[in-house]
């Protein structure tokens, strides 16, 4: 009985050893980038009181210690919802990707954005990187699409969202 749990613990401890010294060596072999790239789960969660709303910046210009964000919201939708819609929009069903965005009206909204508000844009396709209000009001493009956090009339976040 004894020489049967020896045996079996031997193999067990051989292979923690050699999954805890191999770890190092994989994350050391890893490149920097892909080591700091991280894939945002959009939308983010909003607590109670607050809103996600996806769609196009149109533009965003610093205002004293804030800025102004005009924003065009849309909708993205996928699956059946998205290929009706593009049917309905296009007359084809073809939906790329499985997403279709519709933007009915291109009616802009005006949210206040503080300059300490949490920002998100994508590198490298799919990989988040953390990024300051100013830095995005500089390099903002209409054809970027963006899930926007608000609470009342005050953005918290803005995140990028992938789209092939």
């Amino acid at each position: 009985m004894k020489s049967s749990l020896i045996a079996l613990a031997v193999p067990v401890a051989v292979v923690g050893v050699v999954s805890v010294a191999s770890a190092p060596s994989r994350s050391a072999a890893a490149p920097a980038a892909k080591q700091s790239c991280t894939f945002a789960t959009l939308p983010r969660s909003t607590p109670a009181g607050q809103q996600s709303l996806y769609g196009h910046i149109s533009s965003l210009t610093r205002r004293g210690n804030r800025y102004v964000l005009r924003f065009d919201p849309a909708w993205l939708l996928s699956g059946v919802t998205a290929s009706r819609a593009a049917l309905e929009d296009t007359g084809s069903a073809d939906v790329p990707n499985d997403t279709y965005t519709r933007d009915e009206t291109h009616k802009l909204l005006t949210y206040l954005v503080p300059a300490s508000a949490h920002v998100t844009v994508l590198t490298h396709a799919t990989c988040s990187t953390r990024t300051t209000v100013a830095k995005l009001a500089s390099s903002t493009t209409p054809r970027r699409r963006f899930w926007i956090s608000v609470r009342i009339d005050t953005v918290r976040s803005i995140d990028e969202q992938y789209h092939p």
